[in-house]
This record gives C-alpha cells, structure tokens and sequence, in this order.
C-alpha cells in the first residue's frame, strides 16, 4: 500500500488535491478542479487514483462527489503526507 500511496503522491495535481483537503474539510470535485485549474473528468481521475490508494474517501451529495483526507488514515501513511506536504511547501 505505500508504493500505491507513493505514486499517488508523485503527481503534482494529485498532491494539490491533498494539499487543499489537509484543512480537515470536503471538498467537491468542482473546487478541486478551480483550485487546481484541471478539467472535471481530469480531475475525477486524479481523485480516484488517491481513492484506490487509500488516502481518500468519498461521498456522492446528488449529483456531486465530496472527498476528504481519509480519517482512519493508517499512521505510516498520514506521517508520509505530512512529509510529502511539508516537502511541496519547502520546495
């Protein structure tokens, strides 16, 4: 799980999506996408390779998807974003 993790990470769309959901709150597909200046179906890509890996979950709203930081995130891969996060930051 934290080669998947680790891929998922490398990709610096997909590292901005976490950047942004690390506040603690959710947040749609649309604002990902302004956010990040990403097509819609790009960005539902990018948010179901950090599903896959385990670093998201998601909740359908009618016809939106909300995603957030997944809570029970297991600590190797919570300390591994932080350090990704604070490596995005320091670069």
């Amino acid at each position: 799980m934290i080669i998947t993790a680790l891929s998922a990470l490398a990709e610096p769309t997909r590292l901005g999506a976490m950047r942004l959901l690390s506040g603690g709150e959710e947040r749609c597909v649309c604002d990902l996408m302004r956010s990040l200046d990403v097509s819609q179906s790009r960005m539902s890509r990018h948010m179901a390779v950090l599903k896959q890996a385990g670093l998201v979950v998601d909740r359908r709203d009618a016809q939106w998807v909300r995603y957030r930081i997944r809570p029970d995130l297991p600590p190797h891969l919570r300390a591994l974003l932080a350090a990704a996060l604070v490596e995005e930051v320091m670069a």
